[in-house]
């Protein structure tokens, strides 16, 4: 299932506007995070809460490649898939891992398809509890 898209725009501000009009639907500006941690521009989050699943960021407008990420339902199954697609041909564009900076629980791996298209695969699940551990 698709956790996220990413899109490039020419004008953050104009763009936040547009999605902001989805609001009677509940769908909304989210997060925000600054150039510094996005590593390009300044990037808005757009969803129904609690998750964003639309990102826009200020660049240059999107042409291919485009980021799309997966939900994964654990970690175990993010890193299996990472390693299958890898063994397909995908290349390595981030190994799995926590991201902290986006929230807690976010563990994540990025590869590139044949075309440079970023694809993620996302676990929003916190680190399961050791046996006999709460």
């Amino acid at each position: 299932m698709i956790d996220h898209i990413g899109l490039t725009v020419s004008d953050l501000p104009r763009a936040q506007a547009v999605s902001a009009a989805r609001a009677p639907l509940g769908y909304r500006l989210l997060a925000e995070f600054p150039a510094e941690v996005s590593g390009s521009g300044a990037v808005g989050g757009f969803g129904v809460a609690p998750k964003p699943d639309l990102w826009l960021a200020a660049g240059t407008p999107n042409r291919a490649p485009v980021p799309v990420a997966l939900r994964m339902p654990a970690r175990e199954l993010l890193q299996a898939c990472q390693a299958a697609a890898l063994r397909a041909g995908g290349r390595d564009h981030g190994a799995p891992g926590p991201r902290p900076h986006y929230h807690a629980h976010y563990y994540g791996a990025c590869l590139l398809d044949p075309d440079a298209h970023n694809l993620e695969v996302v676990c929003h699940e916190p680190v399961p509890a050791a046996p006999g551990r709460p």
